[in-house]
């Protein structure tokens, strides 16, 4: 019941931020503990333009700088007989989250002024997570589950608001215990492949059962945040592992330019 009632409060808050501010932080922390020392250098001297600024301050950032412009970058949408991801179909002038990983992960590892690889680095640290939000790949026909009406004690929300923090605030957990436990889980920090992940995801939504009663009880929560605790794992480790080969230091990517003005 205290579970059940936790993840009805956390509907207030509503679907501000894909995964919640918890849910990006603790990937973000994840994913730093998993850095080579190299990547981990190159990273720890872009984050030293903002003063204070860490890798989970800093994941929240492109939710919090959101325009019409950048809100395609966030997701993808599949058709809902498709997981096969389409380029021109589900991508249209690159403006979903597949592509907006590869053009940021070009500008991080090139040549390109500080301010402008910093830039690419917040938004690499928040779309890896989101593509790893199954919603996030979801279906266009209900905005990723936006239109999906769901009900808990009495409070309206709907299934992309669950899936971003209400499974992950029944846990009651702070963001470091969650980092802790969830890296324990040792996901293999393989890179990244953002239109794979993007399937997978896809996949996760149209699995029987995902899409719950109007009133979600907890059989769902507790057949699903297993799942979502995957989710963030995975999205924790690949980030380290592109994060690492972006910032190895051989090629391109050790010719680096001072900071633009």
């Amino acid at each position: 019941m205290h579970r059940l009632l936790t993840l009805a409060l956390s509907f207030i808050v509503g679907n501000a931020l894909a995964w919640g501010a918890q849910g990006h932080q603790t990937i973000a922390a994840m994913a730093a503990a998993q850095l080579s020392a190299e990547a981990k250098l190159e990273v720890d001297r872009l984050l030293a333009l903002e003063p204070g600024a860490t890798m989970a301050s800093l994941s929240t950032w492109a939710d919090e700088r959101r325009s019409p412009t950048t809100a395609p970058w966030h997701y993808v949408n599949f058709p809902r007989d498709s997981c096969a991801f389409e380029a021109q179909r589900d991508c249209p002038d690159g403006a979903c989250v597949v592509a907006a990983i590869a053009r940021q992960s070009e500008v991080l590892a090139s040549p390109a002024g500080d301010d402008k690889r910093l830039h690419a680095l917040k938004y690499i640290l928040h779309f890896v997570a989101d593509i790893h939000q199954p919603l996030h790949a979801g279906y266009m026909e209900d905005r990723g589950g936006n239109s999906v009406a769901l009900q808990t004690f009495m409070r309206a929300s709907n299934l992309h608001a669950l899936w971003d923090s209400g499974l992950l605030s029944s846990l009651s957990q702070d963001n470091a215990s969650l980092t802790a436990r969830l890296l324990a889980k040792r996901v293999p920090a393989n890179e990244v492949d953002p239109a794979r992940v993007a399937e997978e995801s896809c996949r996760i939504v149209g699995m029987p059962g995902f899409y719950p009663d109007r009133r979600v009880g907890t059989d769902y929560v507790d057949r699903f945040t297993p799942v979502m605790e995957l989710r963030m794992a995975q999205a924790a480790a690949r980030l380290a592992g592109l994060l690492n080969r972006l910032l190895r230091p051989n090629g391109q990517d050790t010719a680096r330019a001072g900071p633009s003005g």
